[in-house]
């Protein structure tokens, strides 16, 4: 029986949820070079968009775009990022729930550590542990975010250190060391995600690591 968009309403979600793709095993890339996001994703707002090969999100108001394919505890993710606004605000969420995204523009609460250039109007970057409004936060206030630069970005997770790097390879642009580090179910996926300002992600490649 085919399952419509009415009868998945009258059922439980579980029961039409579809199933992940396989993980992401020892690797796993993605240049959007395509005209859709496709089923590799799930989009909690109809924001996402391909343009130009790259993928693009304006207003997302803390609704993740998530890859559903799990994610290994160590890894090292790389892609480019970039912003068209001179506010910055260019982030990503990582080992989080892969299902996650705030209610009614309010504030949210990740489900995994939130890295973001730019935040409160191009005023700090961060690494956040769930919270980008709690404490446990590693953060910097410069380099400010410079509209239409395009940065690569390295992030590098062995256990509970995690050393991110901004263009520069040889020195993290911020760490955090997490003695209660999230793994296992409820912290497998990674999400692109933005609040208000025009952003731009490409060339996504996540390594798994010993």
């Amino acid at each position: 029986m085919r399952l419509t968009p009415l009868l998945c309403l009258l059922i439980t979600a579980a029961s039409c949820k579809q199933p992940d793709p396989p993980p992401v095993g020892d690797s796993f890339t993605d240049d959007f070079s395509r005209a859709s996001i496709g089923s590799n994703y799930v989009a909690t707002a109809d924001v996402y968009r391909i343009k130009d090969g790259a993928l693009n999100v304006s207003k997302g108001y803390n609704h993740p775009l998530w890859l559903r394919k799990k994610l290994p505890d160590n890894a090292e993710i790389e892609l480019d990022v970039w912003s068209t606004s001179k506010d910055g605000d260019i982030k990503i969420e990582v080992w989080g729930d892969g299902e996650s995204f705030a209610r009614d523009r309010g504030q949210y609460t990740g489900t995994g550590y939130i890295f973001n250039t730019g935040g409160w109007s191009n005023s700090k970057s961060q690494i956040a542990r769930a919270g980008e409004h709690g404490k446990d936060i590693s953060e910097r206030t410069l380099p400010k975010v410079e509209a239409n630069r395009h940065y690569h970005w390295k992030i590098v997770r062995r256990g509970g250190k995690i050393d991110w790097f901004v263009d520069d390879m040889s020195v993290p642009f911020l760490s955090y060391d997490d003695p209660d580090p999230f793994k296992g179910a409820g912290h497998e996926y990674f999400g692109f995600t933005d609040w208000e300002t025009d952003v731009w992600f490409d060339n996504l490649t996540i390594r798994a690591l010993p």
